[in-house]
């Protein structure tokens, strides 16, 4: 029933910042949370940040804290992903992914997928 689509990934050199989004249909916003995952060729799928149904509540992976931040409109039925100061070890496939519980940090609790989005920082 819920489908997720994201976007805005792209190219960009380390320093740069970008904005990606997913958006969502399917289902009410209020009724899921959202996660974004990368995954790194030959890497596990691995937590970046997610957000509670209604945005009130937020948690981002140590290594990105204070460069990612993760925010949603709900009558957009889109959650965002914005990054800065990104580095070349940010480079994956970025994916959103809805659950019911915002605190959940581990893929395999997320039953939701979007077909995910390349994010290359390089010079």
């Amino acid at each position: 029933q819920l489908q997720l689509v994201e976007s805005g990934g792209a190219s960009v050199q380390p320093g740069g910042s970008l904005k990606l989004s997913c958006a969502a249909s399917g289902s009410p916003s209020d009724y899921y949370s959202i996660g974004w995952f990368w995954q790194a060729p030959g890497k596990w799928r691995e937590f970046v940040a997610s957000i509670s149904s209604s945005g009130d509540s937020t948690l981002v992976a140590a290594s990105v804290k204070g460069r990612f931040a993760i925010s949603r409109d709900n009558a957009l039925n889109t959650a965002f992903l914005f990054m800065k100061t990104l580095k070349p070890e940010d480079t994956a496939v970025y994916l959103c992914a809805a659950d019911m519980v915002y605190s959940d940090t581990r893929a395999p609790l997320y039953g939701y997928w979007g077909q995910g989005t390349q994010v290359t920082v390089s010079s």
